[in-house]
């Protein structure tokens, strides 16, 4: 097949021609399905304190499933941050790079006063501020992780290091959609956040290609409850699935980049060209799973992992092939970011709906290029 996704009767086919997947991949039993909660998982810095916070404001969220919400389990959360805050501020100020260290101090400030104002809600039992407090406090907690990374990890290997972009970092994009023949939902702009630090590869030819504008005007390209695809050159000859570099006249590819857990707590680069089972890493997760609705990953031709170029992908996780933990495509596709605002437009967007404009509005500085130049008239 030409790039894309492992979709359709493909995957049930893939499910039963490998049985031994899902069964030896070691499952997580409550796999984490917000895709900001896995960015943040995803951060590489080693300050046990704010992990703690973290976890503990992130497992409100199920205490708010629970009908009319768990406010004990709430109250135990937001003391147990508010103690790590007040007593441990200076050991995660001290794990920061200096010329962050005072932008830190304020957060935690600031967090601690949001913290005090989260006991407030949580002693008045309201249900509907919860939530909004929660996010309150991850979002400064999101800026404390994001200033306690001091550097990029790894050494990106060749030839991958000088031959292709890539993004040292993360970069925000917003990707506006124009839904045609919908009077409910005309279109609007997601939001989404690519990750250089577990894809760097991945993240920085999709972020090279964005402001090259190539994406702009672009037709989504298949739509059909598993995955929302494009990027296929609409304007090029036959058999041409992805960006031809100008300097070489020939189609970029990349190859597959996938972030194992293991290599992530040793500060390792991700593997490259392999899937997990080829390297025979069936217990192992990725660091970047599919398990948020809007997961974004490259869609390349099955048969050849380091087909990859300007296609991509976007997952409907909701499919019932693929459960947050238990789908074939973890350990197989490279992962490269998320949707984190607007995901429930991918619902309604549909084969012939127009991307009219990807733009990087945070992060483009992390984009190294690795740009030859194009051949001359005499080459």
């Amino acid at each position: 097949m030409t790039s894309g996704a492992l979709v359709g009767g493909d995957v049930a086919q893939a499910y039963d021609s490998n049985p031994s997947i899902s069964q030896l991949a070691g499952l997580q039993a409550n796999p984490v399905t917000n895709a900001r909660a896995l960015l943040r998982n995803g951060l590489p810095f080693d300050c046990k304190e704010i992990r703690q916070v973290q976890k503990a404001l992130e497992s409100i969220s199920d205490d708010l499933r629970v009908p009319g919400v768990k406010f004990s389990g709430v109250e135990d959360s937001v003391k147990k941050s508010l103690k790590i805050v007040k007593n441990d501020s200076n050991k995660i100020v001290d794990k920061t790079a200096p010329v962050r260290k005072d932008e830190v101090r304020q957060y935690l400030k600031d967090l601690g006063t949001e913290l005090q104002d989260f006991q407030t809600i949580v002693a008045n039992k309201d249900k509907q501020e919860v939530p909004i407090e929660q996010q309150k406090c991850l979002s400064l907690v999101t800026k404390i992780e994001e200033a306690l990374v001091n550097e990029f990890p790894y050494q990106v290997p060749a030839p991958y290091d000088t031959t292709l972009p890539r993004l040292e970092g993360r970069a925000t994009v917003e990707m506006e959609v124009k839904i045609k023949d919908n009077a409910v939902n005309p279109g609007g702009t997601l939001t989404i956040v690519l990750d250089g630090y577990n894809a760097p590869v991945s993240a920085g030819n999709f972020t090279d290609l964005i402001q090259k504008k190539f994406y702009d005007g672009m037709t989504i390209q298949r739509s059909d409850g598993f995955v929302v695809q494009s990027g296929k050159p609409e304007n090029e000859p036959s058999g041409v699935d992805g960006y031809i570099d100008p300097a070489t006249g020939k189609e970029r590819t990349v190859p597959l980049e996938i972030m194992p857990e293991s290599s992530f707590m040793k500060n390792q680069a991700p593997e490259y060209d392999f899937t997990f089972e080829e390297n025979g890493m069936y217990r192992e997760q990725p660091v970047l799973p599919f398990n948020a609705f809007g997961t974004l990953a490259m869609a390349r031709r099955e048969a050849e992992n380091n087909s990859g170029s300007s296609q991509f992908f976007f997952l409907l996780r909701e499919s019932e092939l693929t459960p947050s933990g238990t789908n074939i495509l973890d350990g197989r596709y490279s992962v490269f970011g998320y949707i984190v605002d607007n995901q429930e437009l991918l619902r309604d967007m549909k084969v012939g709906d127009e991307i009219i404009s990807m733009k990087v509005v945070r992060g483009g500085e992390n984009l190294v290029k690795n740009e030859r130049a194009e051949p001359s008239e005499s080459e």
